[in-house]
């Protein structure tokens, strides 16, 4: 592939991109266009009558600058801590290919390009090849050049990693400690309770509480199952509110049985954030439910190698003549040919992709997740694992699908294959980012599947109320893995193909003024799992920084650079420590509360006459059902006051007259 298809393919992006932020500018000044363009700002006001709220929004050009000059305070206050680590994490990203940027445009592409003793041509129609270390010759006492920028970006990557971690764990205890008393902190869920045929459940979670948790134990709640008829029939699980926080922090934590099968106790999600329909699952279901699943990802992965495969063949010119002989007078258009080898693989690439998501939420839904924010982020890891894997490492090991899974049989070899393939697959990778980040913003940005779908309501359907397009919540399990994709992407190809950064720098900019735009304008917060998705963005970072080491290592065995490769060894080592060492430090505070933070919040509560009024807030707040429909022995017996243990007799007597559930 020549520099010139590179252009075109950026060329055709920048153009595609250009037309839809045009279009884009356009379409939100239309009132009729406000729900899909200012859904959060609607939801927040409660108003359909948008002709005035518009007026702020014009000219077209200003949303760029709304978006620059929103604060981390603003974007905390509409989107949540979620919202404030999505943009951190998007920041972090551009501020570390800043540095590699400049490291390797100037340190390592002179080398690249000067790298073997040849004749240059013009420098458009030079192939990408001279751009990358595949030019550099054996013994080239000029590696070392590729050692140090291998440094600086590591360096760099960890610094900024561990203040944004550190930064973003205080975050998280600023979150929980100034949020008002939040339920889920007064709240367990108990799953795999025992069934007796001569009490109901919640007479058995009763029973049980006031044996083993007498000091503590507050109320329960039963959970039914969802539908009009089933939610008459109880499921083997409660809510269990406790009277401080500390006591449902220990009981969520403690082994409740000798059976770990039986009692299950884990931290009941916050009440919005609840999937009520996995709930009742059978706890002993949940393993064969996760085998089932990674079963089942695993042959969606070996599926999607078909249209990898097709994709790797549209870039090998020679092959695809071969295969097609009346492709041959086509291909010989250099226009043509330049469109299909740099552009039309990774739009066909992006089309396929876009069955992951929604593919692997479903997995994530069926897996049992008790949350709506640990759905998503599970259908994260495994969106981001699908991408790595087809993206990278597949379109790495190019070929048949029969060669392709016979790497396997040479894992041993594999340090060498990749210290040879990737450099190989390098342009395909900088034109990926191209269709695939650029394009996918300015689509993100335009939101052209909602737009259709109002469309269609309006103009198919004649449906003059736009209610059934409600605000959506921000697709992380979506958008986190695409951008540490290209991450992933960068830090692999930064010292191998430096022409990638600039094109990176582009996509992070950019990104960075869009999803400002969407988290304000657009998508409603529903949840929040505290910044719960960092860790996934700073392992991320690691495992790409290994891995890029573990390809230089390789490179420069091949090359003969015997010093680079020495120094290398200790970076890798030192990476690994570093990663370790984050892990022990902060990861824990994102898995589990303190025990400090939460006993100065039960202090300062009981001092301010408060926990009353949270205990009558338990029940509402987890309330299954609504008022008219919730059975009665929703309002379980307390052991906190007599009073409330009065109001409740009439309960247990309705309890004792209820079928009782089979097994």
């Amino acid at each position: 592939m020549k520099l010139v298809a590179l252009f075109t393919a950026a060329g055709i992006n920048i153009a595609v991109c250009a037309v839809l932020l045009s279009l884009y500018s356009i379409l939100r000044k239309q009132p009729g266009n406000v729900n899909v363009y200012f859904g959060r700002r609607l939801a927040s006001k409660r108003s359909r009558r948008t002709n005035l709220c518009l007026e702020r929004f014009v000219p077209s050009p200003s949303w760029i600058l709304k978006a620059w000059h929103t604060t981390e305070d603003e974007l905390l206050s509409v989107g949540g801590l979620d919202a404030v680590v999505f943009v951190r994490i998007v920041v972090f990203s551009l501020r570390v290919f800043s540095v590699a940027a400049i490291v390797c445009t100037f340190l390592v592409l002179p080398v690249n390009y000067y790298g073997q003793d040849r004749k240059h041509v013009d420098i458009s129609f030079e192939p990408l090849e001279v751009f990358s270390i595949e030019n550099v010759k054996e013994g080239s006492r000029w590696l070392w050049t590729h050692c140090l920028a291998l440094y600086i970006i590591t360096i760099a990557a960890c610094t900024l990693s561990y203040f944004e971690f550190k930064a973003i764990t205080n975050l998280r205890l600023v979150h929980i400690i100034g949020s008002p008393p939040n339920p889920s902190h007064f709240a367990i869920l108990v799953r795999g309770i025992p069934w007796a045929p001569e009490v109901s459940y919640h007479e058995t979670v009763r029973n049980f509480f006031t044996n083993y948790h007498e000091s503590t134990y507050l109320s329960h709640q039963m959970i039914y199952k969802a539908g009009t008829v089933q939610k008459l029939k109880e499921c083997a699980a409660a809510f269990v509110f406790f009277k401080t926080r500390f006591a449902a922090l220990v009981a969520s934590r403690i082994l409740q049985t000798s059976n770990p099968m039986m009692w299950v106790t884990d931290q009941a999600p916050e009440p919005h954030d609840i999937c009520w329909s996995n709930l009742c699952i059978p706890y002993r279901q949940l393993w064969i439910r996760k085998i089932a699943i990674l079963v089942a990802s695993i042959v969606f992965m070996i599926v999607f190698l078909l249209p990898v495969t097709f994709v790797q063949g549209l870039t090998q010119l020679d092959h695809l003549q071969e295969s097609l002989p009346f492709l041959k007078g086509i291909l010989k258009k250099e226009y043509m040919s330049q469109i299909v080898t740099g552009y039309l693989p990774s739009v066909i690439l992006i089309l396929f992709l876009y069955t992951v998501p929604p593919t692997m939420m479903l997995f994530a839904a069926i897996e049992g997740s008790i949350s709506r924010s640990g759905r998503k982020k599970s259908a994260c890891y495994k969106v981001l694992f699908f991408l790595i894997w087809n993206v990278f490492f597949v379109n790495v090991f190019t070929g048949s699908v029969i060669s392709q899974l016979s790497v396997f049989n040479r894992i041993t070899n594999l340090p060498a294959q990749l210290a040879k393939e990737v450099p190989a697959q390098a342009t395909f990778f900088i034109t990926y980012v191209l269709s695939s980040g650029w394009a996918s913003l300015a689509t993100e940005l335009i939101q052209i599947f909602p737009l259709i779908w109002i469309s269609f309501q309006r103009y198919i359907l004649r449906c003059k109320d736009d209610s059934l397009t409600g605000p959506q919540s921000f697709p992380y399990h979506t958008e986190i893995p695409r951008i540490l994709l290209f991450v992933f992407l960068g830090f692999t190809c930064s010292i191998l193909a430096p022409l990638i950064t600039p094109f990176l720098l582009v996509y992070f900019f950019l990104g960075y003024l869009v999803y400002k735009n969407q988290l304000v304008n657009v998508y409603v917060t529903k949840y929040d799992s505290g910044g719960g998705f960092w860790p996934i963005a700073h392992s991320t970072t690691v495992f790409a920084l290994i891995f890029t080491q573990i390809v230089a290592l390789g490179v420069f065995g091949m090359k003969r650079a015997t010093v680079a490769s020495g120094f290398t060894i200790p970076l890798l080592i030192l990476t690994i420590l570093f990663h370790e060492y984050c892990r022990q430090r902060f990861l824990p505070i994102f898995k589990n509360n303190s025990a400090q933070i939460l006993i100065d919040l039960d202090r300062r509560d009981e001092r301010a006459g408060k926990m009353e009024e949270i205990y009558d807030q338990l029940h509402t707040a987890y309330c299954q059902f609504t008022p008219s429909t919730t059975p009665e022995s929703d309002l379980s017996p307390s052991t906190h006051g007599q009073d409330l243990e009065e109001s409740n007799r009439g309960s247990e007597i309705l309890e004792e007259g209820k079928p009782q559930p089979k097994r």
